[in-house]
């Protein structure tokens, strides 16, 4: 924890004032003289937000920093699990050195949190997960990193995957996750009930990938939506991509999304460019919880992505056609504050009493430094300053 005084800065873009930082919290606005052996920063009339959150991402799979990975596969989605799961080894993807580079590059960007899914399943056992719990550790005073114990592979075609996900969740995974019951497993109600059975047992909040689109992924959803009443698990779970969503049945998605809201089930959306997705303006109205995240990012899947949340809320403003000026604040709150209400993170926010964990934005408003994607000009984790114009204070491996 740390003391600062940062000194001319627009807090959401409004008036310019200091904010003095006490013991890693928020203490006060306005004018202040710096206390005996007080840090001193100069926020130079930027824009102050609470810390960028990506609340969907995969720290275990990127090629970042590495030699150029050729990618000449269909884009099939079993065949891409499949391939990275059998030759990730052998490409030289180890899980720590490029869950750093990725967590750190998240960090110089703006983000002070993540929630990352991490691969689990027979062929690798946990040591995925452990090379990211390692990366957590070394960045805990850089980024906070949520872990989601995610069978990428399948669970009920996978065999072993219940016991590994069942030792993770005992080890300290703080999400359950699953993918596709229908489409990868075959078995939506065995996967389903497996998951939800792990869930309850440890306690512990459900976020599933949802790629299945259509009536498919309909029908999944309400299956879904059926065991979050059983176990009692309202508020408790969410559903990333959620691509039937973006189906063209607007009465069937009107349906969809009154049950989300009221099971308060949160969708985490990365604006995917080849796909259908979620109407972020439509979830607003209906108030279901949404967050964003960067997805994989140059990986085995495809070479597109960022390390940077602002990167991201470009693009699913532009996957959902925003141009007025209150659909840019609003698609930064969904990497801002919506990930934080996902992720149920406390103390997130600018008022008194929050940590102060901070990014400075370059800007006129809120909307215009969501499209001027300029580099971050400070970055602060409890009242450390974690990054400089785009670059963070640690190395990358």
């Amino acid at each position: 924890m740390t003391d600062l005084l940062l000194r001319n800065v627009r807090p959401m873009a409004g008036e310019t004032c200091d904010i003095l930082i006490e013991n890693g919290e928020i203490s006060g606005f306005g004018r202040f003289e710096p206390k005996p052996g007080m840090a001193v920063e100069d926020g130079g009339n930027s824009i102050v937000i609470p810390g960028l959150i990506d609340a969907h991402t995969h720290l275990d799979k990127t090629t970042w920093g590495m030699p150029w990975h050729v990618n000449n596969r269909a884009a099939i989605l079993r065949e891409r699990i499949d391939f990275e799961r059998e030759n990730r080894s052998d490409i030289g993807i180890d899980p720590h050195r490029q869950s750093m580079r990725h967590a750190i590059g998240l960090a110089a960007h703006g983000a002070t949190h993540i929630r990352s899914h991490v691969d689990i399943d027979p062929t690798h056992g946990l040591s995925i997960v452990e090379g990211v719990w390692e990366t957590r550790e070394k960045l805990r005073d850089i980024i906070d990193i949520e872990i989601v114990a995610f069978p990428q592979s399948g669970l009920m075609v996978m065999p072993g995957t219940k016991e590994l996900l069942d030792e993770a969740l005992a080890q300290g995974c703080e999400v359950l996750g699953g993918i596709d019951p229908c489409g990868i497993d075959r078995d939506p109600k065995g996967q389903l009930d497996t998951i939800f059975a792990l869930a309850v047992k440890h306690q512990r909040p459900i976020d599933i990938h949802l790629h299945e689109a259509g009536d498919l992924g309909a029908f999944t959803m309400e299956l879904i939506f059926e065991r979050i009443r059983a176990n009692g698990m309202q508020g408790k779970v969410a559903i990333s991509h959620a691509f039937a969503l973006g189906m063209n049945d607007y009465l069937r998605v009107g349906k969809l999304i009154d049950e989300l809201a009221a099971l308060d089930v949160a969708i985490l959306t990365t604006g995917a460019p080849s796909a259908a997705v979620p109407s972020v303006m439509r979830l607003k109205e209906a108030g279901v919880r949404v967050g964003g995240g960067c997805d994989g990012i140059r990986d085995t899947w495809g070479p597109w992505g960022q390390p940077d949340m602002l990167d991201r809320a470009k693009i699913i403003g532009m996957k959902n056609g925003m141009r007025k000026d209150h659909e840019l604040e609003h698609v930064l709150h969904i990497v801002s504050q919506g990930g934080a209400d996902v992720m149920r993170i406390e103390g997130y926010g600018l008022n008194i009493g929050c940590n102060a964990d901070m990014t400075l934005l370059t800007g006129e408003t809120l909307a215009h430094a969501v499209v001027d994607v300029a580099p971050r000009p400070l970055v602060i984790k409890r009242g450390r300053v974690t990054a400089r114009a785009g670059q963070a204070i640690v190395d990358m491996p």
